[in-house]
């Protein structure tokens, strides 16, 4: 009897985890008592996948906002700090803002991309950017020309004005605030040669572009908290980039050394079983919510660290493709035989032409890092882990 059931995902509760805790053998007790109660079994190619807040958890990567503000001292010193392109997020950025602000001497010029942040969070739409004919590719905006256009600018969800937020924040520490709107990174030296780019995933080229055009101290979030101060967690790789808030003085940092944590557990799971199953630690997702046009990939990655059979993009070719253009003569099971049979046919030409009319080539870890995020939610679910069966399974895999 032919298969019915494709891909299967299940979100898999366990203990809550804390600092210290045996992270690999809680993810493998808690998968492994699922199994048993849940009634399925493990299978080569099966996927694991651990949220990165347990790994940091266990691995106690935390910060206090001092550490940050002992960072910043340290690599500005008696500047004006430029601070540019940070994303509109009380949990990811305003917590970190509270130790840059501590450790500014004495003022912030803070540059805001419009019409939205980096990750979709937006100040402004784009009909009232056309109402008041601003051009924010080459129009730059003080805070007061900013509001005479737009007046309040609050979030679509939270109600959070993020222009009066931050500047709240930064004055909370005794520290002086100008705001100033552009999309040009190098707008800034107008203001001063020191900036702490807090963009993520254009990071690299906006260091590049205002080092070459006379920045003369150049950091980016990455470079705060990229080594431990006072015995701090850190990231040597993400510095504060994926830092969440924990407390009002503490952030938990994006985890280390995860590449070490998922060859470890699918080894021990190999032992304990007999199978070969895929091991990942998992971000935030790569998707975008077409209300709220926010961009979900506030991390630096999807996936910090995976086990080699997720390497890659998948191989597939598109089944209504398929059915429409070449099998429509046939109908029922003799149409799904004769998918098969040319699915399993490698070596034919018309295959390879059919990959190219595939799925969208996102890599493998991407796609299943947002399926993940979205089984595990960000709230209360208590499903940390998630398990995958059949990820990999096509059309062919049905007996």
């Amino acid at each position: 009897m032919a298969r019915m059931v494709g891909t299967v995902v299940r979100g898999i509760r366990t203990p809550i985890i804390n600092k210290g805790d045996n992270l690999e053998q809680i993810v493998i007790d808690s998968v492994l008592k699922a199994s048993q109660s849940e009634g399925f079994e493990i299978q080569d190619r099966d996927i694991l996948a651990i949220t990165e807040s347990v790994v940091g958890r266990a691995q106690g990567n935390y910060a206090k906002i001092d550490d940050i503000a002992q960072d910043i001292r340290s690599k500005f010193g008696d500047d004006v700090i430029g601070l540019i392109f940070p994303i509109l997020s009380r949990n990811r950025f305003g917590i970190c803002l509270r130790g840059i602000a501590m450790g500014a001497a004495k003022k912030i010029v803070l540059m805001l991309s419009y019409p939205s942040d980096e990750v979709g969070n937006h100040l402004v739409d784009l009909d009232q950017l056309d109402e008041k004919g601003v051009n924010p590719w080459s129009d730059v905006l003080t805070e007061e020309q900013f509001r005479d256009y737009f007046g309040d600018a609050r979030h679509t969800f939270t109600g959070i004005d993020y222009i009066e937020y931050y500047k709240s924040l930064i004055k909370e520490h005794g520290k002086e605030c100008e705001i100033i709107f552009s999309n040009n990174p190098v707008t800034i030296l107008n203001y001063t040669k020191s900036v702490l780019a807090c963009d993520i995933h254009t990071r690299a080229r906006t260091k590049r572009l205002l080092k070459a055009n006379g920045a003369e101290k150049v950091y980016g979030l990455d470079d705060i908290m990229a080594a431990p101060i006072n015995g701090s967690g850190y990231n040597e790789t993400y510095g504060l980039l994926g830092a969440n808030k924990a407390t009002e003085t503490t952030v938990k940092l994006f985890p280390r050394d995860c590449q070490r944590i998922v060859e470890r557990i699918q080894a021990i799971l190999k032992e304990k079983t007999g199978k070969n199953v895929e091991v990942m630690v998992y971000g935030d997702g790569a998707f975008k919510d077409p209300v709220g046009k926010i961009w979900e990939l506030a991390d630096p990655v999807v996936s910090p660290a995976y086990t080699k059979g997720l390497e890659g993009t998948p191989n597939e070719v598109k089944l209504k493709y398929l059915a429409d253009n070449y099998f429509d003569h046939l109908k029922g099971e003799e149409q799904r035989k004769a998918i098969n049979e040319f699915i399993q046919n490698k070596d034919s030409n018309l295959v390879g032409n059919m990959l190219s009319q595939g799925t969208t080539p996102r890599r493998l870890t991407d796609l299943i890092g947002s399926l993940c995020d979205l089984t595990s939610g960000s709230g209360d679910k208590g499903t940390p882990v998630v398990y995958i069966q059949g990820y990999f399974d096509n059309y062919t895999t049905q007996e």
